[in-house]
């Protein structure tokens, strides 16, 4: 038995080990194009022979053309997606409640309803939100991209709400109205502390959803101080010779924050968006 455990253990490893190396490799590359001279970014070296920190000092100060709004973009951005979390937290929690512990009358239709926009690519969809955006006169304004977002992320993060609150024990709202709760006690002080999981992993969803975006992001917002950074980043493609060793620092840079909200509630995304972080 301790033979047989051993060779599964060698053939995970087998596995596992060629697969992390390779997701690593790009990122790697990232992380060595940041820390690379401009003559040298190119070289094709393992480790460049002059390390150095001078491209995330030329970023930290804004000391390019590309990078003139470098900190005002990465505010964008982190709003825009702690702003699309948190309204499609509350736009879904909503739903999922009173579809699922209400059980409004026809709630599942129009859930369902919902769900079959995911039928159609959401690059499909840009044109005719850009449209819609502009006939409410909200082009190149953050809350067409919010408004949009929101509308990408709800249906599948009130899918995953219902799920795990249909998981929920119905007696507890049949106790809780016995000792005169309303339907808000009842959501404030019973449903919300028991989804809790469920709802961090769909808030994490849904704001690093919006922090990835950048096909709205680049149809929606225009001005330079109002786009996000991961739109700029497309800007430093547009010359000829552009700077690839701070286009990677800032790539790098970018990518720090959703993967320490990632890894910092791993545990909720794993259970809470497979709705079996809760218990019935």
């Amino acid at each position: 038995m301790k033979l047989k455990h051993v060779t599964a253990e060698a053939k995970l490893l087998l596995i596992g080990i060629p697969v992390l190396l390779w997701t690593m490799l790009p990122i790697y590359h990232l992380f060595l194009f940041s820390i690379s001279p401009k003559e040298s970014a190119f070289a094709g070296k393992l480790w460049p022979d002059h390390p150095t920190l001078h491209n995330f000092e030329v970023v930290f100060r804004e000391q390019h053309y590309y990078l003139n709004h470098f900190w005002l973009q990465l505010w964008n951005s982190l709003l825009i997606a702690v702003s699309v979390g948190a309204l499609t937290l509350l736009v879904a929690t909503g739903a999922a409640f009173a579809i699922s512990r209400l059980r409004v009358k026809g709630g599942r239709l129009v859930m369902n309803l919902a769900l079959l926009t995911y039928f159609i690519p959401a690059a499909f969809l840009a044109v005719p939100m850009y449209k819609t955006m502009g006939n409410y006169g909200l082009l190149n304004n953050q809350w067409a991209l919010i408004l949009a977002m929101i509308t990408i992320a709800s249906p599948y993060s009130i899918w995953v709400l219902k799920q795990a609150s249909d998981k929920l024990p119905y007696e507890l709202d049949e106790a809780a109205r016995i000792d005169g709760a309303s339907p808000l006690q009842l959501f404030r002080l019973v449903y919300v502390p028991l989804m809790m999981p469920s709802l961090v992993a769909i808030g994490t969803y849904a704001l690093l959803l919006a922090w990835n975006e950048y096909l709205y992001a680049f149809l929606l917002l225009s001005n330079e101080k109002q786009i996000t950074l991961g739109v700029a980043l497309g800007n430093f493609l547009a010359a000829d010779d552009s700077p690839w060793e701070l286009l990677m620092t800032v790539g790098l840079i970018y990518a720090l924050p959703p993967a320490a909200i990632y890894y910092a509630f791993k545990r909720y995304m794993v259970g809470g968006l497979t709705a079996g972080a809760v218990k019935s």
